[in-house]
């Protein structure tokens, strides 16, 4: 399955900066609103040390890693829901996604020998929070209420699927007027179906990237004041966050393995902020890997937690489900110690599991179809 994020913000809080460091493919970071006019779309891989070891197991010629979708707006300002600084055309961009990535600017105005603007002069985490969410909701708020004047001559003449999207609708268009998310509310399945086709920003999950200071470790710490009453804010409504340095990630983004942990201590970083932040989008979306190997391709797939073994071979190809058998399961970590596939179908440690299987992270799959 694919996997996409779209990354919102106010103007320079890093998101480009972030972008940069993340795909590798340099886009306009300048320090002036506005610079980043069409979106930028960057695949990057999921990182997991997992699928080269099974790829050295195996000695195969080609490694394919999962992947991810990050999309990269220009920044927002107040009002962009209605059209400022071109904010209706940036929001469209990251309707498709399937989570958002919110920057949150902590790094102050000043730092070394150079000054990066904030749009209102001072940097406050918890007020440029709640503005960039405040113009999700409007913009969701417009969507939803045009939406519901749609259904009304469906409604009136007592269409079931248009009522049952109506309450749905109703539902959602109390809680933004509340200044809430969408994403705070339940729904059955059935409404679910109907919500999604909306592509709402603010039913999406979303994840927070608190961009900090370099070489700043204990930010609850070092900003008393503000870091509880934000993070509080972030996880009341089941959201996560992420504390990274977009500036010292990207000054890394061109460095690999021990090279790379050896100039990220000098710079004064503490862990990989990328790696931590793609497993943590993982997480928001209850994903997981498995894995297939071979002399000629080893591969991460990525699905859904708690998909059965048809399901979970979809990812490879839609006929896996229909055309599923059996699948012969053994988990990543028993197969490299068992020392070879051989070795570890004597040891018990194959499986052969039937349609009704789960699959676990870190399962080593070969179907047969």
């Amino acid at each position: 399955m694919s996997l996409s994020i779209g990354i919102v913000g106010l103007p320079n809080v890093g998101k480009s900066t972030l972008f940069n460091a993340l795909t590798k493919k340099g886009v306009p970071a300048e320090n002036y609103p506005f610079c980043t006019i069409d979106p930028s779309v960057g695949i990057v891989a999921v990182p997991d040390e997992r699928l080269y070891k099974l790829a050295d197991f195996s000695k195969t010629n080609r490694t394919i890693p999962a992947a991810v979708e990050f999309v990269d707006i220009a920044g927002l300002v107040e009002g962009a829901s209605k059209g400022e600084g071109l904010g209706n055309k940036f929001l469209a961009n990251i309707r498709e996604t399937d989570a958002i990535l919110h920057m949150v600017r902590l790094f102050p105005l000043s730092g070394g020998d150079k000054e990066i603007a904030h749009v209102y002069g001072n940097v406050d985490p918890l007020r440029d929070i709640a503005v960039i969410n405040l113009e999700l909701i409007l913009a969701d708020f417009e969507t939803v209420t045009k939406r519901i004047s749609n259904l009304q001559k469906d409604v009136k003449r007592n269409d079931k699927e248009a009522i049952l999207e109506e309450g749905a609708l109703k539902r959602i268009e109390k809680v933004l007027e509340e200044g809430k998310l969408a994403n705070t509310l339940e729904f059955s399945e059935e409404e679910l179906k109907k919500v999604k086709q909306l592509n709402l920003l603010t039913s999406k999950p979303m994840i927070y990237g608190l961009n900090k200071k370099a070489g700043v470790k204990n930010l609850d710490e070092e900003k008393p004041e503000y870091f509880k009453e934000m993070t509080d804010e972030i996880t009341k409504n089941g959201s996560q966050y992420i504390l990274i340095d977009a500036k010292i990630e990207d000054e890394l983004k061109d460095f690999e393995g021990e090279e790379k942990e050896i100039f990220r201590q000098e710079l004064g970083g503490e862990h990989d902020g990328i790696n931590d932040l793609i497993s943590g989008c993982y997480k928001l979306l209850g994903l997981e890997t498995y894995f297939t190997t071979g002399v000629e391709e080893t591969r991460a797939w990525t699905i859904a937690k708690g998909s059965t073994a048809p399901v979970a071979g979809m990812a490879i190809h839609t006929d896996f489900k229909e055309k599923f058998i059996r699948a012969e399961v053994v988990f990543w970590k028993d197969l490299l110690d068992a020392g070879s596939m051989g070795e570890a179908r004597a040891k018990g440690l194959v499986r052969t599991e039937g349609k009704d299987y789960v699959v676990k992270d870190g399962d080593t799959i070969e179907f047969k179809i």
